[in-house]
C-alpha cells in the first residue's frame, strides 16, 4: 500500500535533520509513516509532520490522538552511529529540543519529567517516544492551542499546552519548524562529539540532582538522594548511607518524593 500524499514539502535551512520534511493534513500515525522510510538511509533525517493523526503512539501502547491544527505532531527519522542509539540519550535529545522551543515562543522554562514527558506548571505539555529498528525513529506530541475546557472536555485535565502561557497567538507550523531546527542543531552537536553540552541542559531540565527522589527499576521501588544524576549513571543516596548506582536505560521512573510524608517509607 502506496503511502498517502503529502499536501506540502518544507525546504529548511538544515544540516541533517529536516533537509526532507513532509507535512499532512491529516495521517493515522506520523511515526509509522516515518518507519515506512526506514530501509533506505538516504532518507536519514526525515521529517514528518502532521495537523492531525487518529492513531499517534504513546508509552507502552496508548493511542495519542489530536484534533487539527492543535498541536505539533512530529516524528524524525535517523541513522545515528552507535554511540548515539542510547535510549536515555536521543530521548534527552528530543526532550531539550522541545524545552528549547517552548522557551523560544513563550519565554518559560519546562521541566522534564522522566522518562519521556515535558512539563509546564506541572501539567504535561509534550510527549515523546523512541522506537528502534532499523532505524531510529522519535515522535513529538507537542501540545499549542488546546484550551484548559479542551483537555478537561477529554478528561485530560493535567494536560496543557503552550497557548494558555501566552496571549500572543502561536502558529503550529512555525512552531513544528522551529523545533527541527533545534532539533538539528543539537543533533550536528552530538554528531560532532559534543555531548556534554546535551547532558548538561538535560539534567537542568529534570532538575532533582540533590533532592528526595525515588527511584524505580522493574517494580522495585529505591528512596534516597539523588547524588549523581548523567548519561552514564544515576547514584542515590539511599536512607542507611549506602550509594546505589542505577543505568539510565534501567529506570522506569525518577521522581521527587517528601522523605517526611507518612505515605512512603
Amino acid at each position: 500500500m502506496m503511502p498517502a500524499k503529502p499536501k506540502s514539502s518544507w525546504n529548511l535551512d538544515t544540516k541533517i535533520i529536516g533537509k526532507s520534511v513532509l507535512f499532512f493534513d491529516e495521517i493515522d500515525s506520523t511515526s509509522n509513516l516515518a518507519a515506512s522510510y526506514s530501509f533506505e538511509k538516504t532518507n536519514n533525517g526525515l521529517a514528518i509532520i502532521a495537523d492531525c493523526q487518529t492513531s499517534g503512539k504513546g508509552q507502552y501502547g496508548r493511542v495519542w490522538t489530536a484534533d487539527r491544527g492543535q498541536s505539533v505532531l512530529l516524528s524524525v527519522l535517523i541513522f545515528p552511529p552507535e554511540n548515539l542509539k542510547r535510549p536515555a540519550l536521543l530521548t534527552a535529545w528530543a526532550a531539550v529540543a522541545v524545552c528549547n522551543t517552548i522557551l523560544d515562543f513563550i519565554g518559560l522554562k519546562a521541566e522534564i519529567k522522566w522518562p519521556n514527558d515535558i512539563l509546564l506548571d506541572g501539567r504535561k505539555i509534550c510527549g515523546i517516544l523512541i522506537e528502534q529498528s532499523t532505524g531510529t525513529i522519535t515522535g513529538i506530541g507537542l501540545n499549542v492551542l488546546q484550551s484548559r475546557d479542551e483537555f478537561a472536555a477529554q478528561g485530560l485535565p493535567f494536560a496543557t499546552s503552550m497557548q494558555q502561557f501566552t496571549p500572543h497567538p502561536l502558529n503550529t507550523q512555525e512552531i513544528g519548524k522551529r523545533l527541527i531546527s533545534n532539533l538539528d542543531d543539537i543533533y550536528d552537536q552530538l554528531i560532532h562529539g559534543n555531548i556534554r553540552d546535551l547532558e548538561k541542559f538535560w539534567v537542568s531540565g529534570i532538575g532533582l540532582q540533590g533532592q528526595d527522589v525515588m527511584v524505580e527499576e522493574h517494580s522495585k521501588k529505591h528512596f534516597g538522594k539523588l547524588a549523581h544524576l548523567s548519561f552514564a549513571k544515576v547514584e542515590l543516596e539511599s536512607i542507611d548511607g549506602s550509594v546505589i548506582e542505577f543505568s539510565p536505560e534501567n529506570i522506569l521512573h525518577l521522581e521527587k518524593f517528601n522523605p517526611y510524608s507518612e505515605s512512603q517509607p
